[in-house]
């Protein structure tokens, strides 16, 4: 295991217990410090993990070695808690992420209560380094990609013909071939971050989502 990915578990078990002094901050502050951390970057789960840092790589870049981490709420609840162990009182970094447009109000309320005050509309909040993916992250790199081209990467996955089964069902028939593909990659744990890294992968880099685009470029 790298310093990276001991600070990551560090820090999700430092926020876990309650984000306190003690022994989990200590450690997570202990590997922050070997992992040369810098920014840190918040988002909901590790679908926006995994695309994150397959789409740096296209770039050339990997995040860990510059010293952004990228760390998984495991909700996005727990943002607040998140906040408060990177700032002032807990790591002291600079910090940016990514949400979910229903997700969107939150986040902005828990920034206001952490004292960061974003402006009142998204321009203001991507000022400050938190960006919102329409409606998710699914949903922006099928937009990406094309519906077209996300079935030929299902198919490379070898689960075309799951997919196939999946659109017959009675609640997905009237749907758009856009959101059955978007509710198929949440059908089963891992799926997700499965199609997060492949989609990314795949995508045109004139076609990245704008959100994630702007992310990388922030940090």
């Amino acid at each position: 295991m790298d310093e990276a990915m001991r600070f990551r578990r560090a820090a999700v078990a430092w926020a876990a217990g309650g984000g306190g002094g003690g022994s989990a901050a200590d450690v997570a502050r202990e590997r922050a410090v070997e992992a040369g951390v810098r920014t840190v970057v918040l988002v909901e789960g590790d679908s926006d993990l995994v695309a994150l840092e397959a789409l740096a790589l296209r770039h050339g870049r990997r995040l860990d070695a510059e010293g952004v981490s990228i760390l998984p709420l495991g909700g996005a609840m727990s943002i607040g808690r998140f906040l408060d162990l990177c700032g002032p009182g807990g790591l002291d970094v600079p910090v940016a992420g990514l949400c979910d447009a229903g997700e969107e109000h939150y986040f902005r309320r828990v920034l206001e209560r952490a004292g960061i005050r974003p402006r009142p509309t998204r321009a203001g909040m991507e000022e400050l380094g938190f960006y919102v993916c329409d409606a998710d992250l699914e949903d922006e790199l099928i937009r990406g990609l094309g519906a077209y081209a996300v079935q030929g990467v299902i198919g490379a996955q070898g689960e075309l013909r799951k997919f196939r089964t999946f659109q017959k069902q009675p609640a997905q028939r009237d749907r758009s071939v856009e959101r059955q593909l978007r509710r198929f990659m949440g059908t089963h744990s891992g799926r997700k971050s499965q199609y997060a890294r492949s989609l990314v992968e795949h995508l045109d880099l004139a076609r990245v989502p704008r959100p994630l685009e702007a992310l990388l470029a922030h940090v």
